[in-house]
This record gives C-alpha cells, sequence and structure tokens, in this order.
C-alpha cells in the first residue's frame, strides 16, 4: 500500500487567548477559566450556522511553537519519562492541540470560549460538536497518571 506523505493543513481562523507565553499555557484546556475567541476567517464564516444549538466544541488547532523532534518527556503529573503518545504534551511531530470548550457566545465570526489551553494566535484547524453520548468514554485509562494520582 502506498501512503501518500503529503499533507496540506490550511487554517480556517487564529485563537485569540491572554496567554501570551507557554508557561501562562494551563497544562489542559480543562483548568483554563478564562474567556478566548475563535476568529474565523471570513470565507468559513458560512460554516458557523446553527453552532448555537451546540453548547461544547472540539477545537483543533496547530501549536506551531511545539517541538516537533521530542518523542519522550516528563510532565506536571509525575516525575517519569513518558512517551508523548500517551501524554498530552504539544511537543509532537504532527503538533496538533484538541481540547472541549464550551461555546459562550457566538458574534458573526467570532465564537467566544470557555477552556482553551493555547497561545494568543495560534492557527485554528477545525471546530465540531461535542457529543458526550458518544465522546464520553466512560472506562478509559491511562495508568501512569492513575498510579501518580492515586486514582482506581
Amino acid at each position: 500500500m502506498k501512503i501518500d506523505k503529503k499533507v496540506a493543513l490550511k487554517p480556517i481562523g487564529i485563537i485569540h487567548t491572554r496567554y501570551k507565553a507557554m508557561e501562562k499555557v494551563p497544562y489542559h484546556g480543562g483548568l483554563a477559566k478564562e474567556i478566548s475567541e475563535l476568529e474565523f476567517f471570513k470565507e468559513y464564516e458560512d460554516g458557523l450556522k446553527d453552532i448555537e444549538q451546540a453548547s461544547h466544541l472540539i477545537v483543533l488547532y496547530w501549536l506551531d511553537k511545539a517541538d516537533r523532534g521530542i518523542l519522550q518527556e516528563n510532565n506536571p503529573h509525575d516525575a517519569e519519562i513518558h512517551g508523548i503518545f500517551v501524554t498530552r504534551t504539544q511537543n509532537r511531530p504532527n503538533p496538533i492541540g484538541v481540547t472541549i470548550a464550551e461555546l459562550i457566545e457566538r458574534k458573526g465570526n467570532i465564537l467566544r470560549i470557555k477552556g482553551l489551553d493555547a497561545l494568543d494566535k495560534t492557527p485554528l484547524l477545525d471546530i465540531k460538536p461535542y457529543f458526550s453520548g458518544i465522546d464520553a468514554v466512560q472506562d478509559a485509562r491511562i495508568e501512569w497518571f492513575e498510579k501518580a494520582h492515586s486514582i482506581r
């Protein structure tokens, strides 16, 4: 099987947050209480039709300041080194950020949201509606995280 190694991503907008430095960004979007804005480029505004009917959104963004060469590192949860594919670090070969954010309001091509862990001016790649009945997996586990936090 031949795999096309060319993948082109085109930002659909830009993210506006109060976070100007990496050390100020919360480690996870669920820890962010501030209101941020997703500014969609005008050519994508029609895609926002009925977005107000979604209470929460899955937000995908390009972590353009990430180190794409790191495959293992430690994180704030414990002192162990883990492979990056079992962590949520921004440093990864394809630094795509993802978080679930609460939609506060829409004003034209701007969505105001709560729960985003991105630097100001981060490229916005996509959004999708979050469905709690489909997207939430109740028995999902990460063993190293559970050990570090004495969960279960």
